[in-house]
């Protein structure tokens, strides 16, 4: 065995630093790396058609023989979505708890990897060996059952990763934190602490689970003649146990809407982490057969996704299911940061069928507010504070609470997705700097658009787009059929029949000039034609379509 404070320690964080989400944390001691979390990250507004977005991961491709493994805090998508991408090609061994690796085995399944991936369940308090690791998980509590924090230990000193994380005395499952573990630790000496950064701007304390449950019986007891639709997130299994156990107490029938909702309850229930009585779940189908106060509805879409359940309802685009005049809808969330207007506008539509929408008091964060943060580096007393997971708003909020606890700056690190901090009990720096990024998935294509695409998406959707279409001779270059236009999003041709004759005559011109000057060259014939025609639809509509000239040769 190695010697305890031997060498440095190397933490990489590949992203999940500069926002909430695409978590993931390479960590190196000499020839082993371990790999905390593999998430992903939703694509922003002026992402046109992507799907999502998973790590830059060079970094691990170029150290393929010494990735030993990765360790995952807890089952959400910001932690466990690029898993099945990422292993692809670092195909590593796969560490996580019993419900998380449910939600990951899942997501194996659907891509077919269940048989190449090794994967192995991990209990609280156990520990796994990794090349020079050793990792324990510690339980935590979070919106999520079955998340964890690690200490990993190391011989340069041993490292505490909260993973998402709030103290919650009476969670809705299982035990609270363990605080005692956290303790014990910090008394042994701790390197550095990576600590959940999301709340760090919110004074106090975040509320238990268990006081939704209270708001959720003043709601059940209030509508009792009405249908409730309750939104919230897939993966709060707590929160739907809890709508569950209401609609037990009220004596209704709860019917499930939404492909990661159902997904995440089947394997919730498979493994017990959710107790549904005999008899209460019903299909979408059979609601005809209950009166409306009889049925719960729990969908996806609190966040005013577009194509999420409750918003196809709000726009009666769903299939199955029609929002009535009195149904009461409850959004058991708040809002993402950037999703407020997508919100506010499935609420209109709701109000406007007739609805009842009801948002406070509704939802509680499973993230650590800063009483909490504080009570966490107290108990572990940390050499080095490393802020993660959130913006740099975030980040720095959390180095704020750290310093008034009477820490040196020097010890607390913002870092950025890419740098290397280097650590060990004599110092540490920030010591180089690694590829990372994003790599944007759209259908089955993995990285394969990037920003010149996105860019060109992003005109034909501000622009529109001209096809301009001729045939020449093939020896002597004269025009022989067209010039004919094809417009898309550019104008409404009925109503611009004069400002497209006037573009063929533009383009016949150009064309006329190419001959006269001898040019046969068709890169520089389309080229003349673009310049042309741009500049005219500039002059006439200040507007810049994108212009796509198709020249076809033909021979009489």
């Amino acid at each position: 065995m190695k010697k305890e404070n031997n060498g440095s320690v190397r933490i990489i964080p590949l992203g999940g630093l500069e926002q909430i989400g695409m978590n993931i944390t390479a960590i190196q001691y000499d020839d082993s790396i371990i790999v905390v979390d593999c998430g992903l990250a939703f694509p922003e507004e002026e992402m046109l058609g992507i799907d999502l977005v998973i790590p830059d991961v060079t970094f691990l491709k170029e150290n393929i023989e010494k990735v030993k493994g990765f360790v995952i805090t807890h089952g959400h998508e910001d932690h466990i979505g690029a898993i099945p991408y990422i292993l692809k090609d670092i195909n590593a061994p796969v560490y996580a708890t019993k419900l998380t690796m449910g939600l990951i085995e899942s997501k194996l399944k659907e891509h077919n990897m269940l048989r190449t991936v090794k994967r192995k369940v991990v209990k609280y308090g156990q520990s796994i060996n990794l090349g020079d690791f050793r990792v324990e998980f510690i339980r935590t509590n979070h919106s999520i059952a079955d998340a964890a924090a690690l200490a990993i230990f190391s011989p340069a000193g041993t490292l505490i990763h909260t993973g998402d994380f709030k103290v919650d005395y009476t969670p809705v499952y299982g035990e609270p934190i363990d605080l005692q573990r956290l303790g014990e630790l910090g008394k042994k000496g701790v390197l550095a602490l990576m600590c959940d950064s999301t709340n760090a701007l919110r004074q106090g304390f975040t509320m238990s689970e268990r006081t939704v449950g209270t708001t959720f019986d003043k709601i059940f007891n209030d509508n009792k003649n009405n249908r409730l639709i309750i939104a919230t997130f897939a993966s709060n299994v707590d929160r739907v146990q809890q709508i569950i156990n209401k609609a037990v107490a009220y004596g209704r029938k709860v019917c499930v809407e939404g492909r990661s909702m159902v997904n995440v309850i089947d394997v919730a229930e498979s493994l017990d982490y959710l107790k549904i009585p005999e008899g209460t779940l019903i299909d979408t189908e059979e609601m005809k057969n209950y009166a409306p106060e009889q049925i719960v509805l729990i969908t996806t879409g609190s966040q005013g996704e577009s194509m999420a359940a409750l918003s196809r309802m709000a726009a009666s685009l769903h299939r199955k299911v029609s929002i009535l005049p009195g149904d009461c809808v409850v959004f058991s969330s708040t809002p993402i940061p950037g999703n407020e207007k997508s919100v506010a506008k499935v609420i209109n539509e709701l109000g406007m069928k007739g609805a009842k929408v009801i948002f406070q008091d509704t939802h509680v964060s499973g993230h650590a507010c800063q009483e909490e943060i504080k009570l966490i580096y107290s108990l572990v007393k940390p050499k080095y504070a490393i802020p993660v997971h959130g913006e740099y708003r975030h980040l720095s909020a959390q180095r704020d609470i750290v310093l008034s606890l009477g820490y040196d700056k020097e010890n607390v690190f913002i870092a950025k997705s890419g740098d290397v901090l280097e650590l060990s009990e004599e110092s540490g720096a920030i010591t180089g700097h690694v590829q990372t990024g994003a790599i944007l998935v759209d259908g089955l294509g993995v990285g394969d658009v990037g920003n010149i695409v996105l860019r060109d998406r992003q005109n034909l959707a501000e622009n529109g787009i001209i096809i301009v279409v001729l045939t020449l001779e093939k020896y002597s270059g004269q025009l022989i059929a067209g010039p004919d236009i094809v417009t898309r999003g550019f104008v409404y041709v009925r109503e611009a029949e004069a400002l497209l004759d006037e573009a063929k005559a533009i383009v016949w011109d150009s064309v006329q000039t190419c001959m006269d000057k001898n040019i046969t060259d068709w890169g520089k014939i389309k080229n003349i034609i673009k310049d042309d025609l741009s500049e005219y639809l500039w002059k006439q509509l200040k507007r810049n379509p994108v212009i796509l000239p198709i020249i076809m040769e033909a021979q009489l």
